[in-house]
């Protein structure tokens, strides 16, 4: 609803009675002071000021939220931040969506002061940060700028530079003019102490004129009205209306909303470190915020798993805050545990898959649970679970409802029993994302290409025994350089098949896994040559063969095609045993 708007006067007495208020989710104050003269000149010539977004917040909703008053007297250094409010239960506010820098800026400049650091001088100095208020020079003439378009001189002076001023200026304190509410008379009178000169006399009093209508009398806050309570229409209509050539998402917003309700904890440090020291696990990952605020929602058993306004009340942010040690730390052990089985940010094709065995460890007292024998038959069992899930791509599209629900399953299994992978496999039945792969699944699995990320988790579900804490590679068996046309026709493969062959040597039956260090010594060596020189015994290299389902090694490229059919057949019938079919 389109309102014709107040006056600044009336606007300014109701952001000093908190009627009209900030919330969380809201920015902190960024103008500097020349952009605040900038405003008020604006005012003073008449131009547009912008029209305002307010929010009515009903009574009944006001006690779920943190709100904040207008910084008033801005310090750089003591009070950059806008001021907490105390809690206001029961009582109906409007919340500014859209406007607060303006409101800010006039707030300072017709109330309040502003302190920046002055250069060369020490942050713990408190005479580097003098106290500065906005005055305007009522002799100034708009001849005097250089092409900035000022035609009124506003500055933010101390109290002793505006009154040994030069004779030429007369600093007039900008916030006085709130105190003249009989206009006329009281002006005159200020003028009538300061200007000698008749000549001077009609030009400063048009000016001060003009600024006192600016303030009292004109309707110049005009501003839209949404009477909405529905709190994730109030969130969409912010990041539509403060995006400013930025996307806003949800993640940024609510943490706002955690940042202003947490009491003990700096949410936003909290959380952004948290992100970056899992990132920095193993061999590197790569989550965003949004999987932090999601777990802290799934761990701390509030509402559901989602990014929505109401979970991000007052209650719950206490919630999230009181079991946070805990939370980061089951958190860091699940994407710890993740990281042993190879997986990091090139290959974890879901992230939220890590969600379920943080809900799990935090429950299960991780630091006890971790040295326990419970875990070591645990370990295979969550590994062969997350393998499963990402291979069958369970975690595609919207999965808040899913780790709702994964939760339940985990909450009701107990903190004493294993990891309920039965159970879990039933909920995820239920909801159309069974894990029971169908025989064209299993052929295309077989056919999976060297660049699909999903290609380490199915080799690492093929061969468990590989040691993937340490560096590993996908090797290519018959090595890459070996494949352009010139060699393989060299090699007496036909041209109908050399096609077939280039195409077949970045698929599964062509791929292991490999430690760094041997995958590097191997380099561009045949199969054949290089098993011998790994394995001198024949009983080692046959081993060998055999636990990574390599059949006969042929020693020529001609050979590589019945090599290929070979252990394409032989990765499937293992695949369709480990999957269940």
């Amino acid at each position: 609803m389109y309102q014709t708007g107040n006056t600044i006067q009336k606007t300014l007495d109701e952001i000093l009675s908190h009627k009209l208020v900030l919330p969380a989710i809201q920015r902190e104050f960024v103008w500097k002071p020349e952009q605040i003269c900038r405003l008020f000149d604006s005012l003073m010539q008449g131009y547009p000021f912008g029209t305002f977004l307010y929010w009515q917040v009903e009574s009944e909703n006001s006690g779920d939220f943190k709100f904040y008053g207008f910084v008033l007297n801005y310090h750089q250094r003591d009070y950059p931040h806008c001021p907490p409010l105390p809690e206001m239960p029961n009582q109906p506010l409007t919340a500014v969506l859209d406007g607060q820098q303006r409101l800010t800026a006039l707030n300072i400049g017709l109330r309040g002061s502003m302190a920046w650091k002055l250069p060369r001088k020490r942050w713990n100095n408190p005479a580097a940060f003098p106290i500065r208020k906005l005055y305007l020079d009522l002799l100034w003439q708009s001849g005097e700028d250089e092409g900035e378009g000022l035609k009124y001189r506003f500055s933010f002076l101390t109290d002793k530079e505006a009154a040994t001023a030069r004779p030429q200026a007369c600093w007039f304190p900008v916030g006085d003019i709130l105190k003249m509410e009989n206009g006329g008379p009281a002006l005159t009178q200020w003028l009538n102490s300061r200007i000698t000169s008749p000549e001077q006399m009609v030009p400063t009093h048009t000016t001060l004129y003009q600024l006192y209508e600016v303030v009292h009398t004109k309707h110049l806050v005009a501003f839209y009205e949404e009477r909405s309570q529905d709190l994730e229409k109030v969130l969409q209509i912010f990041i539509r209306t403060n995006s400013g050539g930025t996307i806003l998402t949800y993640s940024d917003l609510l943490l706002s909303v955690a940042v202003a309700q947490w009491t003990h904890y700096d949410a936003r440090e909290e959380i952004h470190a948290l992100v970056d020291d899992l990132n920095k696990i193993g061999n590197g990952f790569s989550f965003p915020k949004d999987l932090v605020l999601k777990a802290g929602l799934m761990l701390s058993d509030i509402g559901s798993v989602g990014f929505k306004v109401e979970n991000f009340n007052r209650k719950n942010m206490a919630v999230l805050e009181n079991k946070w040690d805990g939370i980061k730390k089951a958190l860091t052990l699940a994407v710890q545990l993740v990281s042993d089985f190879g997986f990091n940010s090139q290959n974890l094709s879901a992230n939220n898959a890590v969600l379920p065995i943080a809900y799990y460890l935090y429950i299960r007292n991780p630091s006890a649970y971790m040295t326990s024998n419970q875990f070591r038959q645990d370990r295979q069992k969550i590994r062969e679970w997350l393998i499963q899930s990402l291979l069958k791509g369970v975690w595609g599209g919207s999965s808040d409802a899913l780790l709702t629900a994964l939760r339940q399953v985990i909450q009701a299994n107990g903190c004493h029993n294993d990891f309920p992978v039965a159970r879990i496999r039933e909920v995820l039945t239920l909801r159309g994302r069974s894990l029971v792969f169908e025989d064209e699944e299993i052929e295309e699995l077989a056919d999976m290409q060297y660049s699909n990320g999903l290609t380490f988790a199915l080799l690492s579900m093929l061969f468990p025994f590989v040691d993937l804490r340490n560096q590993f590679h996908i090797d290519h068996i018959f090595p890459k350089s070996r494949f352009n046309r010139r060699l393989l026709r060299d090699a007496g493969i036909s041209d109908d098949k050399i096609d077939d062959s280039i195409q077949r040597k970045d698929m599964l039956a062509n791929l292991q896994l490999l430690q760094g260090a041997e995958n590097i010594e191997k380099s561009a060596k045949m199969p054949a040559e290089w098993l011998c020189q790994q394995f001198f015994a024949p009983t080692d290299r046959q081993a060998y063969k055999d636990r990574h389902l390599l059949g006969e090694v042929p020693k020529e490229m001609a050979e590589f095609d019945s090599f290929y059919d070979a252990r394409r057949e032989r990765l499937k019938e293992n695949i369709r045993q480990l999957l269940g079919r």
